[in-house]
Formats: structure tokens, sequence, C-alpha cells
């Protein structure tokens, strides 16, 4: 870890924040700049030991949600070769989202952010181990796969709140925006880094023992989870607030709450309907696109296509990074959303593949980016006191109504086609973003 540090120091010029301590005078006399200056700087959230490590293991316990992902999912195919089972995957793992995250919001602004975040990967722990000594014995049925793609999503729910706020609290407001961006590459690095692992340790060791040795690949964050300080509140005053409700009516409830604050509405409906219209359900119909734009037969062009966006993802959030790049604006956020419905749109309409594929990581850096930045200004704007609620109703909107957004690209791709439902989706996702830039402006002050 340390050496990592080191390259990244040498690399992009990073410096050190304890100048910004020499004392209460100098800061009074470089005034408002000063600020700006710290926040400018390269990997800025990195400078915080604790987040450093946080990011690695967090890094790690993603790409072992995938791995878990690339192995089941093969064994389930084998196993059973259902198309319902298929898309019984796909909606167990966002419908929670939509389901239980303002609740699971809740239970964060409650409780130590360590506990809950540890009774997730317990959870996935879990999960893993199940499905290896299910295959193991070859014992597996329809019912076992129900029940722990079920846990596996509940786990993901449960994660995502306490992990904002416990980033929160490890670097404080001036440094969120960074480390929102590094959690968020992070995360997307274990997604492009899952499946080649997955894949590895299906061939190598089987898909049992795959299982097994993932379930310690989760184990460094929740033991590092023993030892930090950190509860996710230590930055705030007041306690949390019992959530009610488990769906609509107190996501509904809490939207009436923050209802004059016009950033945290704008980035929630933004979030929600790039989520609703476009999502990912691109991902889903990959192989019918690799196949339209001449990919060879053995995978590689369609396994490109797959990481194209992740690592436009990771290479966007460590240049943005790099640079200390783009503050937490609405109307930033806005036109970065503009810019990848155009990116998601060419890609619908392109004929030429290296195009294709070029749009595609373009598409992920302008992902990353709306994204990590419409999350931190609804952390920044919250209410302490109501700060897991919206952190969960965020995730409800950006994540939950994923589930739908294979209606819009997928069911309707099976009447137009998916390059026409696609492109059709992601200017519709347009015309919605600019009524929201429009909706923002009176507020926005940037």
């Amino acid at each position: 870890m340390a050496l990592i540090w080191q390259v990244l120091k040498s690399k992009f010029g990073l410096v050190t924040l304890r100048a910004a301590n020499s004392g209460k005078s100098a800061q009074r006399s470089l005034g408002e700049s000063a600020t700006v200056v710290r926040k400018r700087v390269a990997f800025a959230a990195l400078h915080h030991r604790d987040f450093r490590m946080y990011f690695v293991t967090t890094m790690l316990a993603m790409m072992a949600d995938n791995i878990e992902h690339v192995i089941s999912y093969w064994v389930i195919f084998q196993a059973f070769r259902s198309p319902v089972l298929g898309g019984f995957a796909v909606l167990s793992h966002w419908t929670p989202f939509l389901l239980f995250s303002v609740y699971f919001g809740a239970l964060a602004d409650r409780f130590d952010c360590r506990r809950v975040i540890q009774t997730a990967q317990i959870m996935y722990m879990g999960v893993s181990l199940a499905w290896g000594l299910l295959f193991l014995t070859n014992t597996i049925q329809v019912w076992h796969a129900v029940v722990l793609l079920i846990v596996h999503g509940m786990a993901g729910v449960l994660w995502g709140p306490g992990s904002q706020l416990l980033i929160h609290d490890i670097v404080g407001s001036e440094h969120l925006q960074s480390a929102v961006r590094l959690n968020a590459t992070g995360r997307q690095l274990g997604v492009l880094l899952g499946p080649a692992v997955g894949g590895g340790l299906m061939l190598l060791l089987g898909p049992p023992v795959g299982l097994f040795v993932n379930v310690l690949i989760y184990l460094p964050l929740t033991l590092w989870l023993l030892k930090v300080p950190y509860t996710g509140h230590s930055q705030r005053a007041g306690a949390g607030r019992r959530g009610q409700g488990l769906g609509l009516k107190d996501a509904l409830e809490l939207l009436r709450e923050v209802s004059g604050n016009r950033k945290i509405l704008s980035m929630v409906l933004l979030a929600g309907s790039s989520s609703l219209l476009v999502g990912s359900a691109f991902q889903a119909q990959m192989p019918e696109y690799a196949d339209d734009l001449g990919t060879d037969k053995e995978g590689f062009g369609y396994s490109a296509l797959l990481a194209a966006n992740a690592a436009g993802a990771v290479v966007g959030g460590l240049m943005l990074e790099g640079r200390g790049f783009l503050q937490p604006r609405v109307r930033t956020a806005i036109i970065y959303t503009i810019l990848w419905c155009l990116a998601i749109g060419g890609f619908a309409a392109a004929s030429n593949y290296l195009l294709a594929v070029v749009l595609l990581f373009l598409a992920g850096i302008c992902n990353l980016t709306f994204f990590s930045m419409a999350q931190t200004l609804v952390q920044l704007e919250a209410p302490p006191n109501l700060r897991g609620r919206l952190i969960g109703l965020f995730h409800m909107s950006s994540s939950g109504l994923r589930a739908f957004s294979g209606v819009t690209v997928g069911v309707l791709g099976g009447l137009i086609g998916v390059h026409w439902s696609l492109g059709l989706s992601a200017m519709a996702l347009l015309a919605v973003t600019i009524a929201l830039l429009a909706f923002s402006i009176p507020a926005s002050g940037d």
C-alpha cells in the first residue's frame, strides 16, 4: 500500500495537507483561495490513510461480489439452462434497492455503520460459501438459487448507505467529492477485474473451490472495520432517526421533507431518470450488439464491448482525480449526463466496431462523473439527521429503478430492435435531463 501511495505522489505531484495546518493566522490570510487550492489537491481523499485502506478493501469486496456472479451464473446456467432464472437473477439484484434503500439508510443513520457493513459482508460470505457447498455436493435446486440470489441482493442494498456515511466520516466534507469518486472508481475496478479473476479461479480450481477462495477475498474489509474508530456519525450532531416505512410511501415523505432543496431533488431525479430509461440494461443486450457489429465468433470482441464501459469509468476516475478537476456542481453533473446520453445514443447507432468501443469508453467516463457528483451533492446538502435516509433514497433512485430499464431497452427492443430501443431511450433521457437543467438553475448558483 505504501508503495502504491509513493507512486501516486511522484506521478501526479500530490502535496501533503500538513501545510494547511501551519497556523490559524496563515489560514485566515489565505481566505477562500486556500480552500480552493486544498479542494483541487490530486487524489485528495487518498491523503487520509484510513480512506486508502477502505478504498483497497472495498475494491476487493466488490471484486469478490463479481467473482461470485461469474461462477454462480455459469453453474446455474449449466444446471438449469433457465432464461427465467437468469431474469430472476437480474431482478433480485436490483429490486431490493427499490424496496429497501430508504429503510436501510435509516438503519445506517441509527446504528454503527461499521457493524452494518460487516453484516452485509457476512451475508455475502455466507452466500458464496453456500453456493460452493451446493456445487461441491451437486445438490443445487432452483429454490436454493432463488434464496441465495435474494440474500445477495439484500446484502448489496444494506452495504450502500453505511458505506457512504463511513467515507464521509473518514474524509469530511472537504474531500467528500474525491472520496465518492474514488470509491466509485474502486468499485468499477472490482467490476472490471471480477470476471477475469472469477474465470481464472473457475478454470484453475473449479467452481466450488473458487467460491471458497472468494470468501477469503471478502474478509479484509470485514477485519479492517474491527479496528477503525469511525461509526459514520462522528462528524454530525444529533442522533439519527428511525425510518417508519420500507418503500415508496417513506420515500415520498422524505422528498417532502427536503422539497425546498432543489439541488437534492434534481440530483435524485437525475439519477432515477437515467436508471429508469437507460440504466445498465444495454449490457444484457450486448451479445446482439456484438453480433450486429460483426465481431469475432470467439468472443473477444464481445468481451471488449463489455469491458469498455467499466474501463472508461476506471480511467476517467483516475484522470479526474489526478488533476483534481470538476468540483461538485449541479450544472456540471447535468451536462455530463447530457454527454452520456449522446455517447450511448451514438453507440446505439454505430455500425463500426471500433467506434462503438470508443463511445462505450467515453460513456463510462461520463457516467462515473455525473453519478459520483450527484451522490456527493446529495450527501453535502443533506441535513445531518436525514443523511443516511437521503443516501438510501438516492440509491433507491439510482439503483432500484434499474430493474425497469429492462422494459425501456429490453422489452421495447424485442418490438423495434435493440438499437432503436436504446437510441430512443437515450434521447428520452436527454429531454428529461435538459428539463432538469432548467429546473435546477434557480437554486444551483453555479
